[in-house]
């Protein structure tokens, strides 16, 4: 849910010649985007896949017309993940009772009622992955990619399972992530876990896929499922979106239920859907989103929730629209590369008829990183330990306890990075502690009424866009992430929603563009982002190629 703390001196980062000469190696292609790089040969490509970028609606219509069934679509991606996934390892379980769960879904499906099959509705059937630290009750585990919590059963489902499931998905299995949501120490390596091992990016598998919801990002580039649930603190669906080419929706705080998420932040934390196209992180976010009396937040979205998002999409949705681009550092200027990406999306929305008004600075950006994380150090222990007290006898309880056992299996959990994050959190006091309730009134003042909503204000703004974050670094477990900058914090501290876009290529690496802007717009940025997307068609299938070719 977190990605690596983000202090001021990283965002005062200082260009190298060699990142300023890169932009003469970025050639133009279509549309203006930037062109895929060649890159060196690796282990052989993947087969052809009858299910290579198949859509929900495509999905449907095959199980309509006799050609699929949920149970073969189960056997079909199972099948690529087995011959597939030692390469990028991103699924850390299959589900065992997925195929009897497809079975029923067919079963349903034959059933007439008024002459029509008896669907639940458009993921009905539909084969979906979640994160590893969403509670199922079933046969799987639930460990945030921790080995100390192998074992420990959840009693309940997560209300966002519940929900998938009552649609009709089929959940496939869970997804490998950075361990504990990326909140165990700054200096970890995202997509690695004690459980799951390095996932790796299947553009370039020695490169990061970035998290923490690395293996969920992964899977549905490579084409392992149809569409699939990671969860978010700051960056941590937006970013690995972007860095596996795909499409992320970070929703507002509150439209989607936290119930059964193991947490880091109750004042951050959401989950969000993933998914290849815009249109089917639509039709996803439609299934999460509701009110939950086991999550007083989202009691605010009430009434607030669209009855269905893909009502949004609109291929023109850009004309009129008021972009506005923030040029605050860590925003922009990190990486000429991806600067050129984000000069060639501004083209494209001019071109849709989008007014475009740059500059346009967030006033506060870069004044409430400590706040921030003042606040997550306090939230983590307190929230951590309201969800580890409602498992079973056996498992660990509180925050100690988990400092205590990865001590006592640091061969297995600390290898190649320590716990300092859990143990700064160890270290503070409860919610009532005035340090806390100043630092979470700063964190929510500077980021809403004096941050977005301030410059959207001034410049009658729809939605801000910027590149979602630099292009994907090489993995290193020695010195732990690379972070040049991105654009995930803005929104994440306000609770705002946040969707991203492929937007182009650097080396042949994915880079996203993104859409946000005020709470409870989702509907406002699906539309901007689909007219994006389907202006571009910027995504490109990942070949699994062992590293980039920078000559």
């Amino acid at each position: 849910m977190r990605q690596p703390d983000r202090t001021l001196d990283r965002r005062s980062f200082i260009h190298s010649s060699v990142l300023a000469g890169l932009a003469t190696a970025i050639p133009p292609t279509r549309g203006g985007l930037v062109q895929a790089a060649p890159v060196a040969r690796g282990p052989a490509a993947p087969a052809a896949f009858e299910l290579e970028e198949i859509t929900i609606a495509q999905l449907q219509a095959g199980m309509t017309s006799g050609q699929y069934s949920a149970r073969g679509l189960v056997e079909l991606y199972r099948a690529r993940i087995e011959a597939l996934d030692e390469r990028t390892r991103s699924v850390i379980e299959l589900n065992p009772e997925a195929p009897a769960i497809a079975e029923a879904m067919d079963a349903e499906r034959r059933q007439k009622k008024g002459g029509k099959s008896k669907l639940r509705g458009p993921l009905h059937g539909i084969p979906v992955v979640i994160k590893d630290n969403i509670a199922t009750a079933d046969k799987m585990e639930t460990t945030a990619g921790s080995l100390a919590l192998v074992g420990a059963k959840p009693a309940h489902d997560a209300a966002l399972v519940a929900r998938l499931r009552a649609a009709g998905a089929v959940i496939l299995g869970k997804t490998n992530l950075s361990e504990w949501a990326n909140y165990r120490s700054s200096h970890s390596s995202s997509g690695w876990s004690g459980r799951g091992g390095q996932c790796r990016n299947p553009y370039a598998l020695d490169r990061t896929p970035s998290g923490s919801s690395s293996g969920s990002g992964v899977a549905i580039s490579a084409n392992f499922c149809a569409v699939g649930v990671g969860t978010e603190t700051d960056g941590s669906v937006v970013s690995p979106a972007s860095h596996n080419g795909i499409v992320g929706i970070k929703p507002t705080l509150g439209l989607v239920s936290r119930s059964g998420i193991i947490p880091i932040a109750h004042s951050q934390d959401t989950a969000g859907p993933m998914a290849r196209t815009v249109a089917d992180a639509a039709v996803l976010l439609g299934v999460m989103a509701g009110v939950d009396p086991a999550d007083p937040a989202t009691a605010a979205a009430t009434g607030k929730i669209a009855a269905d998002y893909t009502s949004f999409l609109d291929s023109n949705g850009l004309k009129g629209a008021r972009i506005g681009i923030p040029r605050n550092k860590g925003l922009v200027g990190f990486h000429p590369g991806v600067d050129a990406v984000l000069t060639a999306a501004i083209d494209v929305l001019t071109r849709q008829g989008a007014v475009v008004v740059d500059p346009a600075d967030i006033p506060t950006l870069g004044q409430f990183d400590d706040a921030e994380n003042d606040v997550l150090a306090y939230e983590f222990k307190h929230d951590l330990e309201l969800y580890l007290a409602a498992l079973g006898p056996g498992s660990p309880k509180t925050l100690a306890d988990l400092i205590a056992w990865n001590t006592q299996h640091k061969d297995q959990e600390l290898p190649y990075f320590g716990q300092e994050t859990f143990e700064k959190s160890q270290a503070k006091g409860p919610l009532t502690d005035q340090a806390y309730l100043d630092a979470l009134a700063k964190s929510k003042n500077l980021s809403q009424a004096q941050g977005i909503d301030a410059v959207m204000d001034k410049n009658k703004l729809d939605a801000l866009v910027s590149p979602t974050d630099a292009s994907p670094s090489l993995i290193d477990l020695v010195n732990g992430d690379h972070w040049l900058g991105g654009s995930s914090t803005p929104a994440a501290v306000a609770g705002y929603p946040h969707v991203t876009v492929p937007g182009g290529f650097v080396f042949g690496l994915p880079v996203g563009i993104s859409f946000y802007g005020r709470a409870w717009s989702e509907g406002l940025l699906i539309k901007l982002a689909y007219a994006f997307e389907q202006a571009t068609k910027a995504r490109r299938q990942p070949t699994f190629r062992a590293s980039v070719d920078l000559g």
